[in-house]
């Protein structure tokens, strides 16, 4: 193990992936809201508008129904008087014609002969230019001008043929602009209430119908979630028919892996017999003085049995996390490991002070866990003055297990070569430089991390994270 220093430089924790945000730049969920949402303001929009023009059409339909009732009653009640004057049979004031300045007005004219309503007040209605002629039909049409006080006025007029030699006679009558915009305006703020409360509605339907839509996916997420934590083997079956092909090709992915483990564990198992027999023999042979006087090749043929129980321990980490993990208790490994190096350090003094969580777990191969947690209490006890302490506590990436002594801790500059496969930094301590490497890649193949740093106690503190 090597020397202890200040505190070394952190190495980032690797953190558990999250799902997306239902509202997340890549989250279906949002791309379809975002699409209805376009598509729903479009159509209300287009509603809008269409409703809008057929009320306008509606309202001055009824105003031009209105006037042009004016008109045939005007034309009726025209007839000839003493000196074969144009005037009216009857008084047309009626209402609404009745009222001063309000925009409601008639005129008759027939040459230099003019009739008006008494609204005008003696005063002429003025009707643009490009009015309409006659068109061989009776029937009013419509014009654009203003009143004598020049307010805004809709027009109706109606040109009556000619009699006698006399000159046609024109027929106007008219409303007020506001008797449009009015009503319409009105009618624009019901409409827009209404359109706004069916868009809402629209989009809130069309939200429960995502997340309804939508909801296999999740059920397919916590099933892989399940298969990846070990709690099953294959995404179930029984799909959404749109899901079905997806579910086919994960699970033939499963089964292919699980194969290919297979044959992993195989390889590893013939390499591990066709190598430790050999290195066995090898070491036997050169146990013999005689064969390797100084211990040279016997110093070799060590190194090679540790490179390659490391190797071969790594492989069939690889193959077995692949596989159905299994829930792996504390409290007994470490109990064990307790007892086992407080007696192997007893010439120290010992303290190894142990304080867990009440059923703490974790997701990994019971072999694995032991040596892992086994290379670090024994580092720790190598190093310290007397004191060591084992703790654990829950984190977002799963269960961090502590393991801290009183030794004089780790340079900053030796944490990346303290996890080296074989590197070691003192080779006066006893060991093969093999136990924080294996430490740290059992845990990545497991999803976890090692994060050497400075202990409260003042030496080192290895904090061991593993999936729960």
């Amino acid at each position: 193990m090597p020397p202890r220093g200040s505190e070394p430089p952190a190495p980032p924790v690797p953190k558990a992936a999250r799902p997306p945000g239902p509202f997340h730049l890549g989250s279906l969920q949002r791309r379809l809201l975002a699409a209805a949402l376009v598509l729903v303001t479009v159509a209300l929009v287009v509603a809008g508008v269409a409703i809008g023009l057929v009320l306008h059409r509606f309202v001055r339909g009824q105003l031009d129904s209105r006037l042009d009732s004016q008109l045939v009653a005007l034309a009726a009640g025209l007839e000839r008087g003493p000196g074969d004057r144009l005037r009216l049979a009857r008084n047309l004031d009626g209402p609404p014609f009745d009222r001063d300045r309000a925009g409601w007005y008639w005129q008759v004219r027939q040459g230099g002969t003019v009739l008006r309503s008494g609204a005008l007040e003696g005063r002429d209605l003025a009707v643009e230019a490009g009015r309409p002629e006659r068109d061989g039909t009776d029937r009013p049409r419509p014009a654009e001008g203003t009143g004598p006080w020049g307010e805004g006025l809709i027009l109706r007029v109606l040109v009556l043929p000619p009699e006698a030699g006399a000159p046609p006679a024109t027929l106007v009558a008219s409303a007020p602009a506001a008797a449009l915009r009015g009503p319409l305006r009105e009618a624009a703020g019901a409409l827009a209430l209404i359109l706004g409360i069916l868009g809402v509605g629209l989009l809130a339907g069309t939200l429960a119908q995502v997340r309804l839509g939508l909801r296999p996916l999740e059920r397919l997420r916590r099933d892989l979630a399940e298969v990846r934590a070990g709690d099953r083997a294959r995404v179930p079956g029984k799909q959404p028919a749109e899901i079905r092909p997806l579910v086919a090709e994960v699970n033939a992915l499963l089964d292919q892996n699980a194969a290919n483990l297979e044959r992993a564990r195989t390889h590893v198992a013939n390499l591990a017999h066709g190598l430790k027999t050999p290195l066995a023999t090898l070491s036997l042979a050169l146990s013999d003085r005689t064969r390797d006087p100084d211990g040279t090749l016997a110093g070799l043929v060590g190194s090679m049995d540790s490179q390659v129980r490391h190797h071969l321990r790594r492989a069939r980490s690889a193959a077995l996390v692949g596989a159905i993990r299994t829930r792996t208790p504390l409290a007994e490994p470490v109990a064990d490991l307790r007892a086992t190096f407080t007696r192997l350090y007893a010439g120290k003094g010992l303290v190894l002070d142990v304080s867990l969580p009440a059923g703490a777990a974790v997701a990994c191969d019971g072999q694995d866990l032991d040596e892992m947690l086994g290379n670090l209490i024994d580092n720790a006890c190598q190093w310290c003055r007397g004191y060591v302490r084992v703790g654990a506590s829950p984190s977002d990436s799963g269960l961090v297990i502590a393991v801290e002594d009183d030794g004089p801790g780790l340079a900053p500059d030796a944490a990346a070569e303290a996890v080296r496969p074989g590197r070691r930094l003192d080779e006066t301590v006893p060991g093969n430089g093999f136990g924080l490497s294996i430490t740290q890649e059992l845990a990545e193949l497991y999803g976890g991390g090692l994060r050497l740093d400075r202990s409260g106690l003042g030496g080192l503190r290895a904090a061991l994270t593993l999936p729960v």
